[in-house]
């Protein structure tokens, strides 16, 4: 299967890459990213195919229908990596909460957050692909909390490979930063920036798009990747949990096959969504795929109105950082399969030129065909914690806003999926707010410890230790100095 652009081609790339080539080098013509030409099909026979089988065999049967262009013990060695996670053999599963509604729990990976699903098998495939080519590459990264650790924990001490995860300082929990701070392989770098996630992903697609920074990596004989959704690589391994969550409520006898779901997931670059909206093109019966947003409500407003409108926003810093995005990369793959190329490309220029785009009345109502959405706030998510946390189920901030999708967009009497992104331990002075019903924030450790003894649950032992580690990486500087800073880097190392 090969890979297209989203913005049409601009010359000097080629019209149809391979996908070992696309997630290699992601960055497409006019700025834009790679798509699947086509998406496969799964039928009724496929998931009937996989019923009680391993999740890496469901992953393995994905895959091939993509038919993409990796070995397959390559492929083989990737999936393994579900071996470090709670339950090799299921390693998300799906957890009944009301009659109708039902948890996919996406954290049971080393950095405790989805965002391990698809980093850990993705980090091997882009790092046996560049020890195949005997090629050096700088994988960059731009996170809001979660797909830094993930990353870091997936690439380091690996062979070809060197990474510089950007962070925006004071926009992640404690427990996120020093995943990522006190990471001590050679290979990694951590910066903090002066700015939030906005401007570390605008850092990233800048310097992606540089000629003069990957030439001056080229004097050094690297090549230079991604290791956010932006790169497909991370978006195929997206679109099989949710495959297999629909699955899990088969086994579960709560539907049969053929019957449709809902979906619903806390979105705010849109990756996770984008995989359960691929998910469906390619067959799986997904009513609707509902979105919810915190007060940074950019994806709600595009989804009710049409109007992506960031000219008056700033960034608000809420209880679900992870999701504290305005301009949110995937949407445009979205747009992409939607309306095409051209009006993609004139959609993505006006956002960066005039921070807004307004859809006509005809294609928001194609956009309203697969999702619909809702935005909350800090305060519900609190009330949210607090009453499931009083029924014995912990959830993380995330998760908790997609209780408001629940409780209003539900048209038909369908089960719910819902996809809870990170454990409750990278956030826990939140949930201890919610869980005491006070307004006083304590430390992450000091939160962990109590919530431990009120509820008389563990906390995971890497998120424990992480108190006891040195700070690895200092680094905090402006957004003009963060090139100079990789290339630092990158000179050290050699």
């Amino acid at each position: 299967m090969n890979f297209i652009e989203t913005r049409g081609n601009a010359g000097g790339f080629a019209p149809e890459v391979p996908f070992s080539q696309a997630i290699l080098h992601p960055a497409a013509s006019y700025g834009g990213l790679y798509v699947p030409k086509t998406l496969p099909e799964i039928d009724t026979a496929f998931i009937e195919r996989y019923r009680n089988a391993s999740y890496q065999a469901l992953a393995k049967a994905v895959l091939d229908l993509f038919e993409i262009d990796i070995e397959e013990s390559v492929i083989d060695e990737a999936l393994a990596r579900y071996k470090a996670f709670d339950n090799p053999e299921e390693p998300a599963p799906v957890v009944q909460i009301e009659s109708d509604l039902f948890v996919n729990e996406l954290y049971h990976g080393p950095t405790r957050a989805f965002k391990d699903m698809a980093l850990q098998p993705f980090g091997y495939i882009l790092s046996a692909l560049a020890k195949k080519l005997n090629q050096n590459y700088l994988i960059l990264a731009a996170t809001s909390g979660d797909t830094g650790p993930a990353t870091l924990e997936a690439f380091a001490d690996r062979e070809n490979i060197q990474v510089a995860c950007l962070y925006p300082a004071g926009g992640t929990s404690d427990v996120q930063r020093l995943q990522m701070v006190t990471e001590a392989a050679k290979n990694l770098k951590v910066i903090g920036i002066e700015g939030n996630f906005d401007d570390a992903q605008s850092a990233l697609k800048s310097l992606l798009a540089s000629d003069t920074f990957k030439a001056r990596l080229k004097e050094r004989d690297i090549a230079l990747s991604a290791a956010n959704s932006v790169n497909f690589g991370r978006i195929i391994f997206q679109i099989i949990y949710h495959i297999r969550a629909y699955i899990a409520l088969v086994e579960q006898g709560v539907i049969q096959t053929g019957d449709r779901i809902y979906i619903t997931v806390p979105s705010g670059n849109f990756g996770n969504a984008l995989g359960a909206y691929y998910a469906k093109k390619m067959g799986l019966p997904v009513e609707k795929i509902l979105i919810t947003s915190n007060a940074n409500n950019v994806l709600a407003e595009l989804i009710n109105t049409g109007l992506y409108d960031i000219r008056e926003k700033s960034l608000i810093l809420t209880n679900s950082p992870a999701m504290d995005i305005l301009k949110s990369s995937n949407v445009e793959r979205v747009l992409f399969d939607k309306f095409g190329a051209e009006r993609t490309k004139t959609l993505m220029t006006q956002l960066n030129e005039e921070g807004r785009y307004a859809l006509t009345e005809e294609e928001l109502a194609v956009l309203r065909e697969d999702f619909d959405a809702i935005d909350t706030d800090d305060a519900y998510g609190l009330k949210i914690i607090k009453r499931y946390a009083d029924k014995g189920y912990v959830m993380d901030p995330h998760t908790a806003t997609c209780l408001k999708a629940y409780e209003n967009l539900k048209e038909k009497a369908l089960p719910m999926v819902i996809c809870s992104t990170a454990e409750w331990t990278k956030f826990a002075p939140t949930m201890l707010m919610a869980i005491e019903e006070s307004d006083e924030k304590k430390s992450d450790l000091e939160a962990l410890q109590r919530i431990s003894e009120k509820l008389g649950i563990e906390i995971t032992p890497r998120v424990q230790a992480l108190f006891e580690k040195p700070i690895v990486h200092k680094d905090v500087v402006a957004k003009d100095e963060i090139e100079s800073k990789i290339l630092e880097f990158i000179q050290s190392a050699s």
